[in-house]
């Protein structure tokens, strides 16, 4: 069980509105910006060379609590400065030639579908989509009908979307992924923090993450996890730099070891401590006790919009996390979020552009996206619906 008044009070941001936007860029703890500011003190008496020797026990526990956090080795774990910093590495690792094809869905990231289309306008690649069935999930069945089609190269899946609360089915398209040896990508931002993310269960080659969102870490942060396979295979992005590799003779390089090769060499180390400790914090929590917590607020505040006349919720599939999506019929988009930023309440709005595909089969151009995390409180999802109710 989850103290939510003692995680309520090492929140400041929480004491004076109503938070509902942690799939955008959550609440920090305050511990956890005042390591990041006690960190940069030290750089500015010692310099960032010292500062970061100083902490080498630190930068070291990065990699243990990523791995601890996702079932890894700290040796398949690079530190990222976004969840999409990630996922490009992971793209550049992968030699494309005309004519090969990437498997992904119609759900995936906007930021994923803009890397897709600029690898077929460079190389000549193509992209194909998994059908859903009625309810909104993969048709997995259509899935392997892609997969084990000649010319893939890649699958590229992202677990959790960011204009629906849509959980996708990782786990089925990684046993077809293994059972074709097809590399396997899943773009994991929206779902690291607030679901329980195995690798060995999803048998991905990458996985990328965000530590912003569900896991409540510093902005200009996030990891790829990279398998053994991929490791011990050798592969690596196409453009290195000094994190990645070691100069050895005037046409050679020597290849780090592990995921570090992956890296850039200059990062923010105190934006990496606040990761740290905010990977540690969500571990000390225990990922079941915040998924029951999610799922508790999740179940109540769908139960309390949909009493709501007019409301429409916009959210498919069989599974769902803790970001709804909704409008109003009869309400503009311009009322909506006059009405909930005059009450105080955080939240996000979800354009086209950024679910393109997905928002032309609902019909509509844009979404109120709420994401309670679970040091939100019940009385707040009534606030919400209150103001909802009363449009």
């Amino acid at each position: 069980m989850l103290d939510i008044e003692t995680i309520r009070n090492l929140t400041p941001g929480c004491q004076d509105k109503c938070f509902l936007n942690s799939a955008g860029a959550s609440l920090m703890p305050g511990f956890i910006s005042d390591e990041i500011i006690s960190y940069l003190k030290q750089e500015n008496q010692v310099g960032g060379y010292k500062a970061a020797d100083n902490a080498k026990s630190l930068n070291a526990s990065f990699y243990h609590e990523v791995a601890k956090l996702i079932g890894a080795k700290p040796r398949n774990i690079a530190f990222a400065h976004s969840a999409t910093d990630a996922y490009t590495k992971a793209l550049m690792s992968v030699r494309f030639d005309r004519g090969d094809v990437i498997v992904t869905t119609e759900d995936d990231y906007a930021s994923n579908w803009i890397q897709f289309i600029s690898l077929t306008k460079q190389f000549g690649v193509e992209v194909k989509t998994i059908g859903t069935d009625k309810s909104g999930d993969l048709d997995i069945s259509h899935a392997e009908k892609l997969i084990s089609s000649p010319g893939v190269k890649l699958v590229a899946i992202t677990h959790v979307p960011t204009n629906s609360g849509l959980i996708q089915n990782v786990v089925s398209v990684g046993l077809l992924c293994e059972k074709h040896d097809i590399p396997y990508l899943v773009d994991a931002c929206q779902s690291v923090g607030q679901l329980d993310v195995d690798v060995t269960q999803i048998k991905c080659d990458f996985l990328s993450a965000t530590g912003r969102k569900f896991l409540r870490g510093p902005r200009g942060t996030g990891f790829l996890y990279v398998s053994d396979k991929m490791l011990d295979g050798r592969i690596y992005p196409y453009l290195l730099e000094a994190k990645g590799a070691v100069w050895t003779e005037r046409d050679d390089f020597q290849l780090e070891e592990g995921a570090v090769r992956f890296e850039n060499w200059e990062r923010s180390y105190a934006l990496q401590a606040g990761l740290t400790s905010a990977v540690s914090y969500a571990n000390g929590l225990g990922i079941e006790n915040i998924m029951a917590r999610n799922a508790g607020l999740k179940k109540y505040f769908l139960e309390q919009l949909r009493s709501i006349a007019g409301v429409r919720i916009l959210d498919r599939g069989s599974s769902t996390c803790n970001i709804i999506t909704l409008i109003k019929e009869g309400t503009s988009r311009e009322k909506m979020e006059a009405l909930l930023s005059n009450a105080n309440i955080f939240y996000s709005v979800s354009t086209l552009e950024w679910g393109l595909l997905d928002f032309r089969k609902k019909g509509t151009s844009w979404a109120i996206r709420f994401s309670p995390h679970y040091f939100n409180t019940y009385d707040e999802l009534d606030k919400v619906c209150q103001v909802i109710d009363q449009m």
